[in-house]
C-alpha cells in the first residue's frame, strides 16, 4: 500500500463523463482519491453519497473528490444518475490504480478471507505526496474525517455523520431479534 509520505503514483481512468482523468489534470489542487468495491451497493451508495454533498466544502478547501471502482463506466454513468451524485467516478477494470495504491488484495468479509477491493481513501497535497492513507474505511462518518484533514484539522475532530432516524428505527427490531435469536449448536467432531 502507498504510504504518507510517497509521491502518489500518476493513473489515466476513464470517468463516468467519458473522459481520460489522471492526477495531472489537478494542478495545485488537493486530490481526495477514494477506492470502493461496487456502485450501487449500500455502503458504496452512502460513501458516494456523502462525499457528493461535501463537494462544495471540499471545493473551498482547494480539493477534488475521485471516487475508484472496477465497474464500468457505463454502470458509473447509472450509479451516478440514479442517485445524483456530483463526485467524479473513474473506471479502473485492470485494477491499474487499485494495485499501484495497494487497494486490491487479501480482506476479511463477513469472517471469511477474500481477495477484492480495499475500501481505502487516499489524501494527496498539491505537491503530489501522500499526505494521509485511510485503509478499511468504515463508510459512516468518512467523507467528514477527510474533509476535516483537507481543511488543516484532525480527522477525529469531524462532527459525527448525520443518521437518518427512520432507517435507524426500522433496523433496531431486527438487531434486537437477532440478539434474541438461540444459538446454534456446534458441529460435532468427527
Amino acid at each position: 500500500m502507498v504510504n504518507v509520505g510517497d509521491r502518489a503514483p500518476d493513473f489515466s481512468l476513464e470517468s463516468d463523463s467519458g473522459k481520460k482523468v489522471g492526477l495531472a489534470d489537478f494542478p495545485g489542487k488537493t486530490v481526495v482519491l477514494y477506492f470502493y468495491p461496487k456502485d450501487d451497493t449500500p455502503g458504496c451508495t452512502r460513501e458516494a453519497q456523502a462525499f457528493s454533498a461535501g463537494l462544495d466544502a471540499f471545493a473551498e478547501a482547494g480539493a477534488v473528490v475521485l471516487g475508484v471502482s472496477r465497474d464500468s463506466v457505463d454502470r458509473h454513468r447509472k450509479f451516478r444518475d440514479k442517485y445524483d451524485l456530483g463526485v467524479t467516478l473513474l473506471s479502473d477494470p485492470d485494477l491499474v490504480a487499485h494495485n499501484a495504491y495497494g487497494a486490491y488484495g487479501e480482506k476479511t468479509m463477513y469472517g471469511k478471507k477474500v481477495t477484492g477491493t480495499i475500501r481505502s481513501t487516499f489524501i494527496i497535497g498539491p505537491d503530489r505526496k501522500v499526505k494521509h492513507v485511510f485503509s478499511g474505511v468504515k463508510v459512516d462518518g468518512h467523507a467528514d474525517a477527510v474533509l476535516a484533514l483537507v481543511r488543516g484539522g484532525d480527522a477525529h475532530e469531524a462532527p459525527p455523520a448525520r443518521r437518518d432516524a427512520s432507517k435507524s428505527a426500522a433496523k433496531a427490531p431486527a438487531k434486537k431479534a437477532a440478539a434474541k435469536a438461540p444459538a446454534k449448536p456446534a458441529a460435532k467432531p468427527r
